[in-house]
């Protein structure tokens, strides 16, 4: 009997034992992680400041920065104003009266590639994500012999993309 008690007892423990010890598990899943990256451009000019004009040839720049997202491509024109007849015959006009100053605007140095709101005249690119600098060059030809005044226009600049 004595033999049988400790068989017993000696389950026992190694049930209880057993019983105490609980085997770890482990579940696992996924989820999905998306965003779609959408093409965007966003531009700002600096006014052109041609200065005092007394008849003689006068050139100036100004500047545009056309930011658009990595990879976009985009294509920036520039309107003929409020009182131009076209791209290539702009004006000003005078604050005080009807009278108008003639200028052009150019996409180089060299003030001989109109700039204008249509193919082949704007100026294109593709986006880096990082702001990009364009240079406007404009000119007012000599010989005009306006009225004194203040003569300004304003210009839309477009970005298609």
């Amino acid at each position: 009997m004595h033999r049988s008690f400790k068989s017993a007892l000696g389950g026992a423990i190694i049930a209880l034992a057993f019983a105490n010890h609980v085997e770890a598990a482990t579940v696992t899943t996924t989820f999905t992680v998306s965003a779609n990256v959408t093409s965007l451009c966003e531009v700002s000019a600096l006014p052109m400041l041609f200065g005092n004009y007394g008849g003689v040839l006068n050139q100036t720049t100004s500047a545009l920065t056309v930011s658009c997202t990595n990879g976009t491509p985009y294509n920036v024109g520039l309107n003929q104003g409020l009182y131009g007849a076209s791209t290539t015959t702009r004006q000003m006009k005078a604050a005080g009266s009807a009278a108008l100053l003639n200028y052009s605007l150019f996409q180089n140095s060299g003030y001989s590639i109109n700039w204008d709101d249509v193919a082949p005249g704007w100026v294109s690119g593709t986006g880096t994500g990082a702001p990009q600098l364009l240079t406007v060059y404009g000119q007012i030809p000599a010989g005009q012999f306006s009225t004194p005044d203040a003569y300004s226009d304003t210009i839309t600049v477009t970005v298609n993309f």
